[in-house]
């Protein structure tokens, strides 16, 4: 679109408020409104200016002016506003005009023009699967004194007993939640809006559920798309999704492991890379269908996938989920079949031009921009270094995991076990990210202090209630 095309859309729309929108490093939106008889030609053009050194994980309070620019083409009426809203994503600029090195959509932008560059493909498509729960109740407080967390949901299992009001029973048993039919899945008709507001954003949505876990675990799976493209989409996932829930008088967590006991949500990233009309990740005959392209690519994946978790996985919480048994992603090996596999070849009504590979161990609290670039610039140093990833111990694997051997499970790789490991293999391996400057030593070594600073290290000072069942009495 152009600015003209915009002013077009807000006096066609009766647009009251334009809301500028921008994400943070840790994958945060945040935004500010302009009404719209303020706005021209030239902020839609030049953007308009903010405080830097109030977002997290941008710069500090001496050269915090910076200026957020509107990506045009993503102008979106927003339904959930009370006064007629346009919502525009925003890229991040310094004053003197240049793009600003920190910027996540920056460096997914760089991504996709690297693997141009490269001329081993023009394309990356990505389409993530991400889960998420709808909750009735959230509570939780951390002080000097005590810390806690409560969450409740009307169809959870420790429900079925409830009293005091009318218990229609129904409940979904723990790990019994794969999409059953109504009226135990009570969230039908939440999902149902939720994909109809994601239409509306023009968001292609190809089908909805509920997931496996107690409490309201749902997916709803939409289109893939280029890598930029796709975290755009990630981002107006997520805001519909919350608010739709709102409406409803839920809360939308993409928290990875906010349940004990059953099975988390993750990010399944699909992913192939194309030229033009051309599939590049298909081979007839070969396993799973996969071009050698694509097994260098897996390879590259699998074997920076320690330093890759502290983009695709960076929260503290992420390792909770990727423990055995729940049909976590935690080997670090590619398969047909295995759902506990870091990555799984789909195999079912595949065609050359859906041919691809789903990187099943990333989760929602993933900024997509950051975790998406990363991804591909793992697979491209595979293809690039034409790394086998049977050679490198990375299977195929296709037995049930956890029925192996001692000795066969020796030889499996698993994925880093806290947010602390992932960050120190990042710090150990991220030459290949900084190739073409799509990430830069200033970004990597910036998000390993923030992450470290404001997440690993306070939760690691804090009393846990668990402690004191463990430790009260010695």
């Amino acid at each position: 679109m152009t600015a003209q095309e915009v002013l077009d859309l807000i006096k066609r729309n009766q647009i009251e408020m334009v809301d500028f929108r921008i994400v943070d490093v840790p994958g945060r939106q945040h935004h500010v409104t302009v009404p719209a008889v303020e706005v021209d030609v030239e902020m839609l053009e030049n953007g308009i200016a903010f405080d830097g050194s109030s977002i997290q994980g941008f710069r500090g309070i001496e050269e915090s002016d910076m200026v957020m620019r509107p990506v045009l083409e993503s102008a979106y009426v927003d339904p959930f506003m009370a006064a007629p809203t346009l919502g525009l994503m925003c890229t991040v600029y310094e004053p003197n005009g240049t793009r600003y090195e920190r910027d996540p959509r920056f460096i997914a932008e760089k991504a996709e023009k690297f693997l141009q560059d490269s001329g081993i493909a023009d394309a990356a498509y990505f389409g993530p699967e991400l889960e998420f729960f709808l909750l009735d109740d959230v509570r939780y407080d951390s002080s000097p004194s005590g810390a806690f967390y409560a969450i409740d949901s009307e169809e959870a299992f420790w429900n079925s007993g409830r009293g005091g009001e009318a218990n229609l029973a129904y409940k979904v048993k723990n790990k019994g939640g794969y999409f059953p039919l109504p009226p135990t899945d009570t969230q039908q008709d939440i999902r149902t809006e939720i994909v109809k507001e994601l239409m509306k954003a023009g968001i292609r949505v190809e089908r909805h559920h509920h997931e496996v876990a107690t409490a309201g675990q749902a997916e709803i799976n939409f289109r893939f798309h280029t890598l930029t493209k796709t975290g755009d989409t990630v981002m107006m996932y997520k805001y519909i999704v919350r608010q739709v829930a709102r409406k409803y008088g839920k809360v939308a967590t993409f928290m990875p492991k906010p349940i004990l006991g059953d099975n988390g949500s993750g990010m399944h990233v699909h992913q192939s890379l194309f030229n033009g009309n051309q599939p590049l990740f298909f081979e007839e005959g070969q396993y799973g269908n996969l071009s050698a392209l694509a097994r260098h690519y897996i390879a590259g994946i699998l074997s920076h996938a320690p330093a890759l978790l502290a983009f695709a996985n960076p929260s503290t919480n992420s390792y909770k989920r990727l423990v055995p048994g729940f049909e976590a992603p935690i080997n670090l090996v590619y398969s047909k079949g295995n759902r506990s596999a870091a990555i799984r070849v789909p195999v079912a009504a595949v065609t050359p031009k859906s041919a691809r590979i789903e990187f099943r161990t990333p989760d929602g609290t993933a900024n997509p921009y950051l975790a998406f670039a990363a991804m591909l610039m793992a697979g491209l140093d595979g293809i690039e270094r034409k790394l086998d990833p049977t050679q490198l111990g990375f299977g195929p694997i296709d037995k049930n995991i956890y029925e192996l051997n001692a000795e066969e499970k020796a030889s499996i790789q698993n994925v880093p076990g806290s947010l602390e490991e992932a960050l120190d293999a990042l710090q150990a391996d991220h030459e290949f990210l900084l190739r073409g400057g799509v990430f830069t030593k200033d970004f990597i070594q910036n998000w390993i202090d923030l992450k470290r600073s404001s997440e690993v290290q306070p939760l690691a000072q804090r009393p846990h209630p668990y402690e004191f069942h463990l430790y009260l009495d010695l």
